[in-house]
């Protein structure tokens, strides 16, 4: 494990340990996040605790391309009670992502310097956000980092039922309609397998990261 500097550098993934975390320290400044997406790094970790830098051996994604909407799904979507947006509304929807509950979880990860560093990468153009609304209130969404051809979610929220579901579809719709090669999910969990989501290795990954537009 790496212990990083002011130096805006990182290890090469594969020196990542057993579990995917490849380097501690550092800072959240928008140089070192960008440097860290581009080589398929990402930062997680409690707020209370150091940065933590993953780099996961198994690379949780979705191919926009294959992807295959569920027929449950679909029937939401018909009734055309929801009305979806891109990037009306990124503050509400970071700050709904830190203070939703969660079953799964105590807390949230995304804390003040997150939410800082991340609306400065939306600002550049590099983050962006789908809202969901009903009845002109904001019920669902998520945000995460647009390379051009690899989308990085990082979180999504839900008040109502199915609200999040309907903004990861959306998501998946615009990236197969620009062309993007994945929409990275980074690590596993079951809700993003009901949605469609699987586990690719980390080499395969990083191919298809590294591959030109």
């Amino acid at each position: 494990m790496y212990f990083l500097t002011k130096e805006l550098f990182f290890p090469p993934v594969d020196e990542a340990n057993y579990e995917g975390v490849l380097a501690v320290g550092g800072d959240l400044s928008v140089e070192r996040l960008l440097l860290a997406y581009d080589n398929g790094i990402f930062p997680w970790f409690d707020a209370e605790d150091p940065i933590l830098w993953w780099a996961p051996p198994e690379r949780m994604v979705v191919n926009p391309m294959d992807y295959k909407v569920s027929k449950s799904m679909r029937n939401i979507l018909n009734r055309n009670s929801f009305e979806v947006t891109i990037n009306q509304d990124f503050a509400a929807v970071i700050s709904n992502c830190q203070k939703i509950e969660r079953k799964e979880q105590q807390g949230t990860w995304i804390s003040a310097e997150i939410i800082k560093s991340y609306t400065q990468l939306h600002q550049l153009g590099k983050v962006m956000s789908f809202e969901v609304w009903q009845n002109n209130e904001l019920v669902g969404g998520l945000y995460g980092v647009d390379l051009g051809h690899v989308f990085c979610g990082e979180s999504m929220f839900s008040k109502v039922p199915n609200a999040s579901k309907v903004a990861f579809v959306k998501l998946i719709e615009y990236l197969k309609a620009n062309n993007y090669k994945l929409l990275d999910c980074q690590v596993h969990n079951d809700h993003l397998e009901k949605l469609g989501a699987f586990e690719i290795s980390r080499e395969l990954f990083m191919k298809i990261l590294k591959t030109a537009n």
